[in-house]
């Protein structure tokens, strides 16, 4: 009696056993599914508009107001490029974009580096509070600041300048925060070592700092030029003259004043912003992920 009364526990068990099992996986494959439905719509919800803006850009005005619309060109036409490049200087454009960006994204970098390993590896009064305002500076929306930055750029006579355009984005408060975070995450030894054996802070932070936090520091660049790329507020407000203009006002030119516009030229002006910066990502997202995840690893 004891000995079926064992067996048919054992049975139990492992019937439960066997229960639990299929339970987990029916788990297991059903947060698969949903990962997989996830991934679909926000390949959908992001890929789409900018499959139209491509497919846009090679239709006539014809076939774009099509319905129901075509999802592949029936007649793809390269006669919206060159309408739109005409349409507007945007060789000029690109110029002032190129070089807007380039020093901003510069200077943002510069100064993330710097003030990131100030916090870290220094010792000074206040260093506490410095990373609180750092801390507030993400929490304000920039168009806040639009009215006090004019106001200051005009006293200083830059309105309608490149310094005007650049000034007011040379620092990043988000660059100084992930710099920081990725700082924090080095080793320690190393950089005692290298004070033992006589190198400074500034030998530290070229020879060491830097190419150990490379992730973060391309991450901090690459958020910076798409945002001075796309920028539209700041210089629609701070140029006045055609020469001044960067590439975002270009596209808004191309409309006309009662909003009317062809929009395959339109979707060809907006390809000639979007396509370096989708480059540029397609290139970097390795350092993108990298970056991002180690300097959330350590708060």
């Amino acid at each position: 009696m004891e000995q079926q009364a064992e067996l048919r526990q054992q049975t139990a068990t492992r019937q439960r056993e066997r229960h639990q099992r299929a339970f987990a996986l029916q788990q297991r494959w059903l947060w698969r599914i949903l990962g997989y439905a996830a991934i679909v719509l926000s390949v959908i919800v992001i890929g789409l508009p900018i499959y139209w803006m491509l497919i846009a850009s090679f239709k006539t005005s014809r076939e774009i107001y099509t319905v129901p619309p075509t999802w592949i060109p029936l007649n793809p036409t390269l006669d919206n490029y060159p309408a739109a490049w005409q349409a507007a200087p945007f060789a000029r454009y690109y110029l002032n974009s190129i070089i807007v960006t380039l020093v901003t994204t510069v200077s943002k970098m510069t100064l993330a580096v710097l003030t990131a390993y100030a916090l870290v590896f220094l010792r000074f009064p206040g260093k506490n509070i410095v990373f609180l305002i750092v801390l507030a500076a993400l929490m304000v929306p920039a168009q806040i600041t639009i009215v006090p930055n004019f106001l200051t750029m005009g006293d200083l006579g830059l309105v309608n300048t490149y310094w005007g355009l650049i000034l007011p984005g040379a620092a990043t408060a988000f660059g100084t925060f992930l710099m920081r975070q990725y700082f924090m995450t080095l080793p320690r030894e190393v950089f005692e070592a290298a004070e033992i054996d006589g190198a400074g802070h500034m030998r530290r932070l070229w020879a060491i700092a830097i190419p150990l936090a490379m992730p973060a520091l391309v991450t901090t660049g690459l958020f910076a030029v798409v945002n001075e790329w796309n920028e539209f507020l700041w210089p629609l407000i701070i140029t006045s003259t055609e020469d001044m203009r960067t590439l975002p006002i270009g596209v808004a030119r191309l409309l006309d004043q009662e909003g009317l516009a062809r929009w395959g030229v339109v979707m060809a002006g907006t390809m000639f912003v979007v396509l370096p910066v989708v480059l540029l990502f397609v290139w970097a997202q390795r350092y993108i992920v990298e970056g991002i995840a180690a300097g959330a690893v350590k708060g």
